[in-house]
Formats: C-alpha cells, structure tokens, sequence
C-alpha cells in the first residue's frame, strides 16, 4: 500500500511541505499517479524518515477531555489519589467527632429528663418546698 504525501506526513510527523522537498531534492523515491498525487512507498519513505509510532487507531478523534495517551502521568494520579483519600480520612474523623458530640447531648439530654428530688423512706418525692407529696 503506497502513501499519499499527507499519509507519509502523518505516518512520519513531518509536514507535507517537508516529504514533498524530498522527494524533489530525490532523498525519497516516489512516483505520481494518474491524478496527480505521489505514491510512496513505505519502506522508501521509512529509509530516510522514522515512523512516528502512530497508527491508524492512534488517529481516531478523541473524546474532548478524555486522555488516551498511554504515557499517562502516574506521579498526578498517585498525588490525586493521595489528596482523595486525605480528604476521606479528615471527613471520617469528622464524623466520628459529631457521633461523640450526639451521644454527649444524648446523655445530657437524659440526665435532664430523669428526676432527681430527693425521696423520702417511703418513696414519695419531696417537693421544691421541702414538703412530702403523697402519691
């Protein structure tokens, strides 16, 4: 399968202009076609130029914000990872420090319910005045 000149551009990552001044200064063999396009080959053109690594999967349009390159940064995601989980550790002791503040008003709330006047040997609660109620 020979390579249109933009073909060979992408496939080595230079420009058009750059493939099209070799082929005229005679570094890389070519022939036109019947429309007029160069077809190179690709080993002719691999002899002077380096491919890029790309292929044509690597060319499919990405999803805008979606990174797909493969050498993708590690150090970013372990430091991301590390804030997330920080995050999660400070937002667990958060939670752990309101538990103990519910279960310390929980208790209060408690003690305040519960009677505490003083009972007389019968069990008959004197009022605030100091005298015995009957029940």
């Amino acid at each position: 399968m020979a390579y249109t000149l933009g073909e060979a551009a992408k496939a080595t990552g230079k420009s058009k202009a750059t493939i099209s001044k070799a082929i005229k200064n005679g570094k890389i063999s070519a022939s036109k076609g019947e429309n007029g396009a160069y077809k190179i080959d690709p080993s002719e053109l691999f002899r002077v130029y380096e491919p890029n690594g790309k292929t044509e999967q690597d060319e499919t349009p990405q999803t805008p914000g979606v990174n797909t390159d493969s050498s993708v940064d590690f150090k970013l995601l372990e430091a991301k990872l590390e804030a997330v989980e920080q995050r999660l550790q400070d937002k667990e002791e958060q939670l752990l420090d309101m538990r103990d503040q519910r279960d310390r008003w929980q208790q209060q709330a408690t003690a305040l319910l519960q009677d505490h006047r003083p009972q007389d040997d019968q069990g008959h609660q004197k009022s605030f005045l100091g005298i015995f109620k009957r029940r």
